[in-house]
């Protein structure tokens, strides 16, 4: 066997085109203008820009929650983009982890059930013990019959977490995982995502408009108007990098 390919990364996460418009009263908004990319399993990746440069639109793109106007994505050799709504869904259930910036918990649900959701969806056996199990790993163990309006903004993000986890993901997606938190907090929480990422070899796609949080990812993208003008390497950052 070629040594070299034996030692070449997985693609896991692949967009190819990607193009998004909307309509508006002035005419076509285009948010998302031909954008392509590539993801190697276990990679972690920051997608960074100001407010507007379509940073979250790429996010639900690549992970089959929205469709493009144009372009294609290949989630774990699988063509996203031609599936329908069903289909996608039960990609993302077999490959994908999310961590939202409003959490997107159940109220109705105790922590430890909302970890559970994702397995009682899928079907998955044993999802109580693997629930609990995920509970204990972000220090939780203690709060996991309170509902979430019993628990603080940082407590919220790691049942998030827990639930992201859980599922065994090919790839966690998180979306500004802190900006409904505070500074310390926030860090706390970050440090237990990346923590949990290294443990798993899961593929990380983050999006941020924090680079100190980006530079700890191996790659960063820098998104303006819709596009991906630049890429840096962890520890490259251009100096010309907008703070």
């Amino acid at each position: 066997m070629d040594t070299s390919e034996a030692n070449k990364p997985i693609t896991v996460l692949q967009a190819q085109g990607l193009s998004k418009q909307v309509s508006s009263p002035e005419g076509p908004l285009t948010i998302l203008d031909q954008v392509s990319l590539e993801v190697s399993k276990g990679e972690s990746i920051a997608i960074v820009g100001a407010s507007g440069a379509g940073k979250s639109t790429l996010l639900g793109l690549l992970a089959g929650l929205d469709i493009p106007s144009a372009g294609q994505v290949w989630l774990n050799g699988a063509e996203l983009t031609a599936l329908d709504e069903d289909g996608r869904a039960a990609l993302r259930a077999d490959n994908v982890g999310f961590v939202f910036q409003s959490f997107h918990l159940i109220a109705s649900l105790t922590a430890l059930e909302n970890v559970m959701l994702p397995l009682e969806l899928s079907g998955a056996p044993d999802a109580a013990a693997a629930a609990l199990q995920a509970i204990r790993t972000v220090g939780l163990e203690q709060r996991r019959r309170h509902y979430p309006r019993q628990l603080s903004g940082g407590e919220k993000q790691r049942v998030a977490i827990a639930r992201a986890f859980v599922v065994k993901p090919t790839v966690l997606f998180a979306d500004e995982p802190t900006g409904n938190l505070d500074n310390r907090t926030g860090e706390a929480v970050i440090d237990l995502l990346f923590r949990m990422n290294a443990e798993t070899g899961t593929t990380l796609v983050l999006v941020t408009h924090d680079l100190d949080l980006a530079e700890r990812c191996d790659r960063v993208l820098f998104m303006d108007a819709g596009r991906i003008e630049r890429e840096s390497a962890r520890g490259s950052r251009p100096a010309s990098a907008p703070r």
